[in-house]
């Protein structure tokens, strides 16, 4: 991980995450979170101020130790008691069977082994446990499409790895849990922001074994 990654990606991501637009949509993804929660990608923490009262703890899975410092504050005032666990969503150090739900929210963009880290999810979340995710991905539409495999090259450099073309919903079909909700949209930004705004904002539960 070079300087750029260390030092500069966390503080832009940090800058606009707390965005007075996206805000809504994240205590959206929130909604119905309870008990142990595994949060993907913690960032600064601008999810904590959205958390429902039924959290009773979060784990945060952070890589970033400039993230993890500028999260102090957010820590410090959450209700929810916050620690930090793994650095890498792909290797989750949690035992089976033992969180109760999975949170994330922009992070299955820049995951480099995305198969692998909902591998892992479905691993620890508890049978009946649900990923709730809030992520940006591919767009439907193929003049989008065109800008977002031109543009991914760059983001990926600027963005520590961010992919602009991930098909979010089936990747997370793809990985044994079940789709139980899904919506999808353009975000609320202006047209020319659609290549990084095409959302997917839904739960994806962990069947029991019959």
């Amino acid at each position: 991980m070079g300087f750029w990654a260390r030092q500069v990606t966390p503080r832009l991501v940090d800058s606009g995450s707390d965005d007075p637009k996206i805000m809504p949509l994240r205590a959206e993804a929130c909604r119905g979170l309870r008990g142990d929660v595994v949060e993907l990608g913690f960032g600064s923490g601008p999810n904590t101020t959205v958390y429902p009262p039924q959290v009773t703890s979060v784990v945060a899975v952070e890589p970033s130790d400039v993230a993890w410092r500028r999260s102090e504050q957010r820590r410090a005032a959450s209700r929810v008691p916050v620690t930090r666990g793994s650095l890498d969503g792909q290797h989750l150090d949690l035992p089976d069977d033992s969180a109760d739900a999975v949170l994330s929210t922009f992070t299955l963009c820049t995951i480099p082994d995305l198969p692998l880290a909902l591998a892992e999810v479905r691993r620890v979340l508890r049978p009946g446990g649900a990923l709730h995710f809030f992520e940006h991905g591919i767009a439907p539409d193929e003049s989008v499409r065109r800008w977002q495999r031109r543009l991914e090259p760059l983001q990926k450099r600027a963005f520590d790895g961010c992919h602009l073309t991930r098909p979010i919903d089936r990747i997370v079909a793809d990985s044994g849990l079940e789709l139980e909700r899904l919506e999808t949209a353009y975000g609320p930004f202006p047209r020319a922001m659609r290549p990084w705004t095409y959302g997917y904002l839904g739960r994806a539960v962990k069947r029991p074994v019959d």
